[in-house]
């Protein structure tokens, strides 16, 4: 997996910016796993389905419903089409502590962003079928099955969010949003690459006292969370951040409150 680095990530409504790392997107081709399961088990075409989806998700399905891209990210597609096509699936589940995130983090031995957690995710090939069809669904479903072992079939996505770009890698980035309506065991498939998966209550995330806002070296700003010993920031932490406020989940946090980006040293 290749990852970016940092470049400009201002928190303000209309300043957001989270092109900063690619959270997951592979570079690498690799194992074929075939196509997308749909939520039946079968290989197939994958569809969106708001059938059947928790009462609790309702806000999430409004906000990627309505949400402008601008509202999201200042960092848009290029207009001519350039980029490298990629998605990441964004997967609530249901806890003991009600509604959470499945996040991974990368390899602490690895050489960029060691350690740094991100959505499942990454670049789409061309057995994913149509990029601007069901292609990112395809790729976000089988990068997680790669990455996190989980089962595609237990999965109903229901949404995707405008394409961000991440300027400094050139990925082109289709977030997939998903209900774990049937849950599978998780876990790291490549030691070489992930460190951990992990699930994260969404109660977590918008604990207050779990916000912060990052500052790299050079100074740029974002948001973040400091949820299950891991500093979230980055893409993965601006969609969140977007997603909790478009979904009215947030809860007013200290935006001058900072956290530096290697926090742990």
């Amino acid at each position: 997996m290749t990852h970016t680095s940092q470049t400009d990530t201002s928190h303000h409504t209309d300043q957001r910016g989270y092109g900063v790392q690619a959270d997951g997107l592979d570079t690498a081709h690799r194992r074929d796993t075939g196509h997308a399961r749909t939520s039946g088990g079968h290989r197939g075409a994958v569809t969106l389905s708001k059938e059947g989806l928790p009462g609790w998700l309702d806000p999430v399905v409004h906000a990627v419903e309505t949400v402008e891209p601008l509202q999201l990210s200042r960092f848009l597609p290029p207009e001519n089409g350039s980029g490298r096509l990629s998605a990441v699936l964004i997967l609530f589940g249901e806890g003991e502590r009600g509604p959470e995130l499945l996040l991974m983090e990368r390899a602490g031995s690895l050489r960029s962003h060691a350690g740094q957690p991100s959505f499942p995710g990454g670049a789409l090939d061309p057995e994913d079928g149509d990029p601007k069809g069901d292609g990112p669904l395809r790729a976000a479903l089988r990068e997680a099955e790669e990455e996190t072992g989980l089962d595609p079939a237990g999965v109903q996505l229901f949404g995707v969010l405008p394409a961000l770009y991440i300027p400094v890698s050139g990925f082109v980035v289709t977030p997939v949003l998903g209900w774990w309506r049937e849950p599978s065991p998780v876990g790291v498939v490549d030691p070489n690459e992930t460190a951990r998966v992990f699930t994260v209550p969404v109660a977590d995330l918008t604990d207050p006292a779990n916000r912060a806002t990052t500052v790299s070296p050079g100074g740029h700003r974002g948001p973040a969370f400091l949820v299950e010993s891991a500093l979230v920031w980055g893409f993965t932490g601006g969609v969140i951040d977007r997603l909790l406020h478009f979904a009215g989940w947030e809860r007013p946090w200290d935006r001058e409150k900072q956290v530096p980006i290697d926090w742990r040293s």
